[in-house]
């Protein structure tokens, strides 16, 4: 970064910090300027020429102009509506349909969807596993599974994972699960933002706020979702 760019990012949070412009010459006033001065207008017009203070000196319209860009920025942040990664596709498959309908409120934090997939490998092993589907979708790009570029399948760094073939088993706690492995009536997982645990058992209850969804699929062997849904404090 040049010194242009780092003093217009010192600027910035010059000027996120402070409500008013009065406020930022304050804070650049010293109780020893005070004293001599006893005058608080006098004392806010010195800062602003550089002649008091030791912080940056900054006149009132560039700060106003900053503090004006700022909020239209945060505006058009606020409004603006993320575009989804399904959006304008040809989803024929309904493993396909089935993400695209929860990929919203999986970004959203409204729902928190764990896929089970059991399929095959490149190599022709069958492998299966857990999917935390909302990880997932902040650290790839779902467009290239949306489009068929590529197949989503469980990787030794999901939830949990297991190749039939060379009976390799991994688990790992996900951004929003934490997997629990010790329990005699097979494998949990427990949702770290309400601690609602969720069962995957099929012959079991998935647990509260949660449903076990079976998706018929022309695209793998076996596929079931069970989708969270968050409770939030109000």
């Amino acid at each position: 970064m040049d010194d242009e760019e780092q003093g217009g990012a010192a600027v910035d949070n010059i000027v996120s910090e402070f409500e008013t412009y009065e406020s930022f010459l304050d804070s650049q006033i010293t109780s020893l300027d005070m004293y001599y001065l006893e005058d608080e207008e006098l004392a806010r017009q010195l800062v602003e020429l550089g002649y008091r203070g030791s912080g940056e000196v900054l006149k009132r319209e560039e700060f106003e102009k900053r503090k004006a860009t700022a909020e239209a920025a945060r505006i058009a942040k606020k409004s603006q509506k993320k575009v989804l990664a399904s959006a304008g596709k040809e989803l024929k498959d309904n493993f396909l349909l089935a993400l695209a309908e929860r990929e919203e409120d999986n970004h959203s934090g409204k729902m928190s969807s764990i896929i089970f997939i059991r399929d095959f490998n490149s190599h022709s092993q069958e492998i299966s596993g857990y999917i935390d589907y909302s990880h997932r979708l902040r650290l790839e790009d779902f467009e290239e599974y949306f489009s068929g570029k590529k197949k989503l399948l469980p990787r030794s760094t999901d939830l949990s994972f297991y190749n039939w073939d060379t009976q390799n088993s991994t688990s790992n706690s996900s951004l929003y699960y934490q997997v629990i492995t010790d329990n005699a009536s097979g494998l949990l997982f427990k949702n770290k933002r309400d601690r609602k645990v969720i069962n995957v058992d099929p012959k079991g209850i998935p647990g509260d706020n949660t449903t076990r969804n079976l998706i018929e699929t022309e695209l793998y062997v076996q596929v079931v979702i069970y989708d969270h849904i968050t409770r939030r404090k109000t």
